[in-house]
């Protein structure tokens, strides 16, 4: 007879606060080894863990759809210089004609995972994707941000730091969204606000619990909250470079809806889900160091800017019209457009006014930055940041002399107007390309296609279950 006390598995499972220093003790080694002796490091630790049995790859699709893929650990060991998908099998890659892609593997961005969320005996790591001749596949935006960040600290010496503020709501019942009834609408599984949940409600459990796990995996969390709305909550993590900031926003949002999932619950970051009530949204507060110094900042700058971070400003509000599907990617991000709800839909920029697409938050010499408010939280991070900076960078200011009066403006108010604006727009196909553009234009018209074009008082069921993140694909077939 078996002894029942024996098990038959031996795979890793580490303790949270081991974990915390490992991933820690690798995002010190990210800034400051060179990429092949972190590779050669990993590979050795990977051949020695007995316990490690598989290796996640991610990867992100143009509209921000996350994916991933286990690789054996000894596969992956032997063959990690070749490994291909079939990029027309997924939705927001490449067509039919030209499906072949390769998988080419960061090893520097290696992450250690809790077991209880992940699994036991797997670590994480995110790949780009690459053409068939091993070439940047063009339409992977965290190879573009990685490559034009590179170039940026290299040729100027300037370092791209931002942390996002990324919001979501709790609602009842596993695949709340893809059974979503808009007769019914969603759940909510509190009535609670900022600061009114009780320690042990399932709202706050539900973060505590996520807040945990992220903080385990590095994330270095700063503020663990309910938010305005009746079951939304926030959880803030530090500065970092860009690149780093997109995977942890990429894997914060599978931590919580995994976690949600294992409490019978869904963790959904649609901008807005419930009329009537705050949306969600996904703040990008962004600054640009150069030798270690903090150059937005200005001791006698307007509202302590530098006249750099000024141009910034200038230029993403000049361009803010035709960069606002990028932004704001889906039918229902226009609904948290909404004025009565500190919806950041105003072209300006403002120190204390939520209502303005951009803010700017009270800082010192080391935490001056901008807060681009107009971002929803399903946008995709990589192509939200590569955008921020090429237009900081490479727009236009605005032609408006100084001191004189311009009338309020205001985002679109409807995906059928930022997608106009979107595809008449020759800076667009300056900065992401024409191939790219065309692309990710006609996901977003398929997405608008699908919906009625007056959003109404009543979020739809197609706004819903055609939206790009809900796992619902089978559906577009059946339109």
């Amino acid at each position: 007879m078996q002894d029942s006390t024996f098990s038959l598995k031996n795979f890793l499972e580490i303790p949270y606060d081991r974990l915390e220093e490992m991933n820690l003790k690798a995002k010190e080694k990210q800034q400051v080894t060179d990429p092949e002796l972190l590779e050669k490091q990993y590979r050795l630790y990977l051949q020695k863990e007995k316990r490690i049995k598989a290796v996640t790859l991610c990867f992100t699709d143009i509209e921000g759809r996350f994916h991933m893929l286990d690789y054996d650990k000894k596969y992956l060991l032997e063959s990690a210089s070749n490994l291909t998908f079939d990029g027309s099998s997924v939705r927001g890659f490449t067509a039919l004609r030209e499906s072949d892609l390769r998988l080419d593997i960061d090893w520097t961005s290696i992450v250690y995972l809790p077991s209880d969320v992940f699994g036991s005996g797997k670590v994480i790591m995110f790949a780009e994707a690459l053409n068939r001749d091993k070439s940047p596949y063009q339409s992977d935006f965290r190879s573009q941000l990685k490559l034009y960040t590179k170039k940026l600290k290299e040729k100027q010496g300037i370092t791209v730091y931002t942390a996002p503020e990324i919001e979501g709501f709790l609602v009842k019942d596993v695949g709340a969204e893809q059974s979503f009834d808009e007769d019914v609408g969603f759940n909510l599984i509190s009535t609670g606000g900022y600061y009114h949940s009780l320690p042990l409600d399932t709202l706050k459990k539900f973060i505590d619990a996520s807040a945990e796990a992220q903080r385990a995996m590095g994330f270095k969390n700063e503020k663990d909250h309910p938010e305005v709305a009746p079951s939304q909550f926030e959880l803030n993590f530090g500065y970092a470079e860009a690149v780093r900031v997109c995977d942890q926003i990429q894997l914060y949002k599978l931590v919580c809806r995994q976690i949600a999932n294992n409490m019978g619950l869904t963790a959904t970051f649609l901008p807005k889900p419930i009329v009537g009530i705050n949306g969600s949204g996904m703040h990008m507060n962004f600054s640009l160091s150069k030798n270690g110094k903090n150059i937005f900042y200005a001791e006698n700058g307007q509202d302590n800017l530098s006249e750099l971070a000024w141009d910034f400003i200038s230029k993403i509000l000049n361009h803010s019209g035709e960069i606002c599907l990028v932004f704001n990617p889906s039918v229902n991000a226009y609904r948290r457009l909404d004025p009565r709800f500190e919806a950041p839909n105003q072209i300006k920029v403002s120190p204390v006014d939520r209502g303005s697409m951009i803010r700017i938050p009270a800082g010192n010499e080391k935490t001056s930055r901008i807060e681009v408010r107009s971002v929803s939280p399903d946008a995709n991070p990589y192509l939200v940041l590569f955008t921020i900076i090429k237009i900081g960078l490479e727009g236009k200011k605005s032609s408006r002399r100084k001191g004189t009066r311009e009338r309020l403006r205001f985002l679109p108010g409807t995906i059928y107007d930022a997608i106009r604006l979107f595809k008449a727009s020759d800076f667009i196909s300056k900065i992401l390309g024409e191939d790219n553009k065309q692309k990710y234009l006609s996901f977003k018209e398929e997405a608008a296609d699908r919906s009625p074009k007056k959003l109404g008082r009543k979020v739809k069921t197609s706004e819903i279950i055609y939206h790009h993140e809900v796992t619902n694909q089978v559906l577009w077939n059946n339109f």
